[in-house]
């Protein structure tokens, strides 16, 4: 477990070090998307994904890491829509919006240490494009709970499942570092 928890901080070092850049190019104008908004980014890039693992031949300059970082900081965005409620101009400022991202980041990673904790790292055993389809599955149940004005009758939240989602995004980019390696 030791292992994985530095290896989860360098993927989040990684993601956040892309958020951070970005904000210096465009702010926070990411605050004015309502959720479904970041639901259907999410969902494009597990899309591209699952193409990228199914298809040989690839037109686009990109790999799965690039679209797995676009997954987490899309979900730690909606995370923090979900606490801080959509606006209609940027109401925040960059060191906000990085204490924030390092709040959800913190509570996420927590789940995850306690689910790796009763699952016993389960997921070391997994093939990335279970993951990826399971991120996919995830967007599926966020698109229906949204369509049902965000109530559920026995299921877990749109938050859970956008942390759910880093988690197996991370633990995507862990497997294929690892795959790398050998």
């Amino acid at each position: 477990m030791q292992d994985t928890s530095k290896q989860y901080d360098a993927v989040i070092a990684n993601c956040k070090s892309l958020f951070v850049k970005k904000m210096a190019d465009y702010g926070c104008a990411w605050r004015i998307l309502r959720l479904p908004s970041l639901t259907d980014q999410i969902f494009i890039k597990a899309q591209r994904i699952r193409g990228l693992q199914q298809n040989a031949v690839r037109k686009v300059d990109e790999d799965e890491v690039s679209e797995f970082i676009g997954i987490i900081n899309y979900c730690i965005m909606a995370l923090i829509q979900l606490e801080k409620g959509v606006v209609e101009k940027p109401d925040i400022s960059s060191k906000e919006a990085i204490a924030l991202y390092e709040k959800q980041v913190a509570a996420t990673k927590k789940l995850m240490e306690d689910k790796n904790h009763d699952y016993g790292e389960a997921w070391r055993d997994m093939r990335v494009s279970s993951l990826t389809d399971l991120i996919l599955q995830k967007l599926l149940r966020v698109k229906s709970i949204e369509n049902n004005a965000g109530t559920t009758q026995v299921s877990e939240g749109v938050d859970a499942n956008y942390q759910d989602m880093v988690n197996y995004a991370v633990f995507a980019m862990i497997l294929l570092e690892e795959n790398q390696a050998k």
